[in-house]
């Protein structure tokens, strides 16, 4: 599995707000953020479920990363997504072992962990 998630109780945007909040706390900024339900409608006129994609980067590991080998960049920022699912609220993070090589294994470790704080935390 290439994901760290679980669902949540609570209304998608109040649960968006808290995940951008706790990602902070854990040392995260937030690159970009998403709106996938939105950015469908405007581009290919379609209707979809709420759903936000939060490029989340800690600049120490990114900085780590990219020293080791340029071509990681591919895989920053870690996204975190939030979505609704039948009447529920999703959170997903990458789960950044999943790709790791040997020489980014640790940096893939430190992000892995925070991000499951957060997702425990929400």
């Amino acid at each position: 599995m290439f994901t760290i998630g679980k669902k949540v109780n609570g209304k998608f945007e109040e649960v968006v707000e808290r995940v951008k909040e706790l990602l902070n706390s854990e040392g995260f900024g937030i690159l970009c953020e998403i709106d996938v339900k939105k950015t469908l409608k405007e581009k290919i006129g379609v209707d979809f479920d709420k759903y936000v994609i939060l490029g989340a980067c800690s600049p120490k590991n990114a900085f780590e990363v990219l020293k080791a080998n340029k071509s990681f960049g591919v895989l920053l920022p870690c996204n975190v997504v939030v979505y609704e699912m039948d009447g529920e609220v999703v959170v997903d993070a990458v789960k950044p072992t999943a790709f790791a090589t040997e020489e980014i294994e640790e940096n893939a470790r430190d992000v892995e962990e925070r991000l499951k704080k957060v997702i425990e935390a929400i």
